[in-house]
């Protein structure tokens, strides 16, 4: 594997802080503008960008969650929560796809096979 994927692989990972540009479905478009560019190039890139689109919809399902339960004074806390956990995760998909490791997210619906 060269440094090129994993460099792309790493960049998929953290497209996904795009989020903070066009919220909230920034998370999910930035892996998928990177495994629209590299899909064909490598399959690595590809299972990346993939994985990261899948996390970002299972957060943005649970964003979703979060802002029904704000009417009951919970759904800050558990955004709170899931910011953190989605920040902390997207860093470590970051790190292992760098170092030429496919990377699996603890929580993340498989919708993009």
């Amino acid at each position: 594997m060269s440094a090129d994927e994993r460099t792309w692989a790493m960049v998929a990972h953290f497209a996904a802080l795009a989020a903070f540009i066009v919220p909230p479905v920034g998370g999910v478009l930035g892996p998928f503008i990177v495994w629209l560019a590299k899909r064909e190039q490598s399959a690595f890139v590809a299972e990346a960008a993939k994985e990261a689109m899948n996390f970002n919809i299972a957060v943005l399902l649970g964003g979703v969650v979060c802002l029904l339960l704000v009417f009951v004074f919970i759904g800050f806390l558990l955004a709170a929560a899931l910011f953190a956990f989605w920040l902390v995760m997207t860093v470590v998909a970051g790190i292992k796809a760098s170092e030429g490791v496919h990377y699996r997210y603890p929580v993340s619906l498989r919708i993009i096979k």
